[in-house]
């Protein structure tokens, strides 16, 4: 009995000495980043996953788990200011942060750049008194598809996390913090950031005033523009409606009560090619490349008996197919 009862409290004793072998043990799973959305015109492009730790250990004693979820370039590569998702030849620049103002980068403890991973910690739960213990804990991964990239070209772009592209490191909690990578080792399975971009358009445009007037005895004229950003390579036609009672791109009618004043809308300076909504007998054809591409609108009031004194005006609907 004496000798049974000794090598029990060696056991025990041994069990209780700090070591891997009796450390802690984790698991992670972070899902892919999907961003959805349009870089036309020029917008950033936010998304969001979450990184799980799930971890368990033996003789935990309450202590909590340290983990350094190093993310570094990701397949696409990364530059000091940006990581980068690719299609072929074509890139996009995005980033990774640790916070939802998209302000704190997140990094990794084995990368080139400053920025550093986000500590988080797992405490356990016991499920054996101090012997055997459990936890998880899920924080939130956020990203952003960069501003100011409307020239890149249509199609699925993506960066792949794997290997030493995921590497998170874990320690019992020492209060050093996840400076450097140290502890033990373990990747999550293989995630990507990705977003397919679509042909996309956007307008805007600037009204056309002709101004105070007396007479309608000569032409008056004077013109605005329609400014277009497409996607690079898409071809576009712009048209511009009748107004709200025209019948015709040189017959539209501003109004003033039930008065109004006859006009015409052209695409050329001379007024000779009239601009309307028919594709593609009066409509004005184009081709994206991710810029905005400015377009001259030419107005004219021609000469026609002069209604009641007021202000005149009329609606124009611009629209772009592609």
């Amino acid at each position: 009995m004496k000798n049974w009862l000794v090598c029990f409290i060696w056991l025990v004793g041994s069990a209780l000495l700090p070591g891997t072998a009796w450390g802690q043990s984790c698991s992670f799973s972070v899902p892919s980043m999907v961003f959805s959305g349009s870089t036309i015109p020029g917008s950033a492009i936010n998304s969001m996953t979450s990184v799980t730790a799930n971890c368990s250990g033996l003789l935990s004693l309450g202590q909590k788990v340290l983990i350094c979820p190093n993310l570094n370039e990701g397949s696409g590569g990364a530059t000091a200011s940006a990581r980068i998702m690719l299609n072929g030849a074509n890139s996009l620049n995005y980033q990774l942060y640790q916070d939802a103002a998209r302000s704190i980068v997140w990094g990794s403890a084995t990368w080139p750049y400053a920025a550093r991973p986000p500590g988080f910690l797992v405490a356990f739960t016991t499920i054996l008194g101090p012997i055997l213990g459990s936890g998880s804990t899920t924080i939130t991964l956020y990203g952003q598809v960069l501003a100011n990239q409307a020239t890149a070209p249509a199609g699925p772009y993506t960066s792949t996390f794997t290997g030493a592209n995921a590497t998170f490191n874990y320690r019992y909690d020492d209060g050093n913090g996840c400076t450097t990578a140290s502890g033990a080792t373990a990747s999550p399975p293989t995630f990507t950031v990705q977003i397919t971009l679509a042909n996309d358009c956007a307008v805007t445009a600037q009204n056309i005033d002709f101004g105070p007037n007396g007479l309608l005895n000569a032409n008056i004229d004077q013109k605005g523009k329609v400014s277009v950003t497409c996607t690079p390579t898409v071809p576009y036609s712009i048209s511009l409606s009748l107004g709200n009672t025209g019948t015709s791109p040189t017959a539209r009618k501003m109004v003033n009560g039930a008065q109004s004043i006859t006009y015409g809308l052209y695409q050329d300076s001379n007024r000779t090619v009239p601009w309307g909504n028919t594709i593609p007998t009066n409509t004005v054809a184009g081709t994206g490349n991710g810029m905005v591409q400015g377009i001259d609108v030419y107005g004219r009031v021609p000469p026609q008996a002069t209604p009641s004194p007021g202000t005149y005006s009329d609606t124009i609907i611009v629209t772009v197919t592609y």
